[in-house]
């Protein structure tokens, strides 16, 4: 106790630093995987991309991301055990951060498209099992967690296979592409309108105190998804073109058409993934300016001082615009070759993962979620067509996430603890 009276003040900041810097790491290698396959097929530059994504993550960040936020990511650990020595949670919640913030900095640097999520939670096992005791750690979860690695994917590489095979069979494969796309792309535009609206309502406005319930949630997606799709017809009647033109030229005007459906995807899973991922900076930033001014006490939920969501956003744009490039170009162009037909198939499957997991409590990484979208696009053209050099080293960099975080976790808690003790 003597030591958060004493330190609280230096605790705080040290704290928002470390905070800011994980959110850094948010920023350079999370958020490209909302904006890689737009940069990757082409449907945006990487200066669009950065932009878009920082006025979407930014405002899904601040606008959403919660007046009130579980302090431990995911009650991965049970803080009862802390109450008698809550300096040491102080200790662990800056050593986590500051040790996932750094092993963001290196995939980063490598163009390893890592789970954020995992990375925090593995320096928060790692700080707890040296701190107080493995008893204190939920290993159910981290089980699941663990499983996640197999499962997310494999989800998501299934309905992108799918949903790829069918704008094949229905679009391109047909004796007028053009004329077919006009006839089938409302169609998924009804279905990506649909999942993108509950990606928002269930990843984003939830952390703003909008209680929307199941059948609600269900209706208004259905209603935006009947906009988007008149909206769409609409335009897309409007295109002339000539039935005497070549095939080739069908397709150029075709993807044409996927490339305004991936803007409006990136768009919504940029916001979806800043309303939700900043909770793995924010979090453990809340749980230790709650516990220095409550003067040691150990609340399970905390209000969020007006100062972190902010920074927070401040810190996932500047990582983005400093270092996404690596790992869009990673998730883009690296695992197989994309055009803006294939990179919607993957971010709609990602979406469409991304509900499935929030109606089932599945524990679930937007990384792995997209990369398996991916891949199911490129499984589509024949194991040839995928990179299988960047896929294990993506799978390498999966596996030893929580490893590393726990173990680099380990090391900062045993300095911080002697700096202050």
């Amino acid at each position: 106790m003597d030591i958060l009276t004493s330190y609280g003040t230096i605790l705080v900041l040290f704290a928002a630093g470390v905070g800011f810097f994980m959110a850094w790491g948010i920023g350079a290698n999370d958020v490209a995987n909302a904006m890689g396959t737009s940069v990757g097929s082409k449907a945006l530059t990487v200066k669009q991309a950065i932009f878009i994504a920082m006025i979407f993550e930014f405002a899904g960040a601040y606008l959403a991301g919660g007046e009130v936020t579980s302090t431990i990511r995911n009650g991965i650990i049970d803080t009862r055990y802390f109450v008698n020595a809550p300096e040491q949670l102080v200790f662990g919640m800056i050593a986590a951060l500051l040790a996932a913030g750094s092993w963001l900095l290196v995939a980063s640097y490598l163009g390893w498209p890592v789970s954020t999520t995992h990375s925090i939670v593995g320096a928060i096992i790692g700080f707890t099992v040296v701190s107080i005791g493995a008893d204190a750690v939920n290993w159910g979860k981290v089980s699941a967690i663990v499983g996640s690695w197999i499962i997310t994917p494999l989800i998501a590489g299934i309905i992108s296979f799918f949903i790829f095979n069918s704008a094949q069979k229905l679009i391109f494969d047909a004796e007028k592409p053009f004329d077919a796309a006009k006839r089938y792309v409302p169609l998924y535009m009804f279905l990506a309108g649909f999942i993108l609206s509950l990606v928002t309502i269930t990843k984003g406005l939830k952390h703003i105190g909008l209680d929307i319930g199941a059948t609600e949630g269900y209706l208004w997606a259905v209603g935006v998804a009947i906009v988007v799709t008149l909206t769409g017809k609409f335009f897309i009647n409007r295109i002339h073109f000539s039935n005497t033109d070549d095939k080739d030229m069908h397709y150029a005007n075709v993807e044409k058409v996927f490339a305004i459906l991936m803007v409006i995807t990136a768009c919504c899973m940029a916001f979806a993934h800043g309303s939700n991922d900043v909770a793995n900076a924010i979090g453990p930033l809340a749980a230790v300016v709650s516990v220095v001014s409550s003067g040691g006490q150990i609340a399970k939920q905390t209000a969020i001082a007006w100062w972190i969501l902010p920074l927070g956003g401040v810190g996932i744009v500047i990582g983005l615009t400093i270092f996404g490039q690596r790992v869009m170009a990673t998730i883009g162009t690296g695992i197989t070759h994309l055009t803006p037909s294939r990179g919607f198939a993957a971010e709609l499957a990602a979406a469409c993962t991304v509900v499935i997991a929030s109606g089932t409590g599945l524990p679930i990484s937007t990384t792995q979620t997209l990369v398996g979208g991916v891949l199911g696009v490129g499984l589509a053209h024949g194991i040839a067509a995928i990179n299988l050099t960047v896929v294990r080293n993506i799978v390498i960099s999966w596996v030893v996430t929580l490893p590393i975080g726990a173990g680099l976790a380990i090391i900062f808690y045993w300095i911080i603890k002697a700096i202050f003790s």
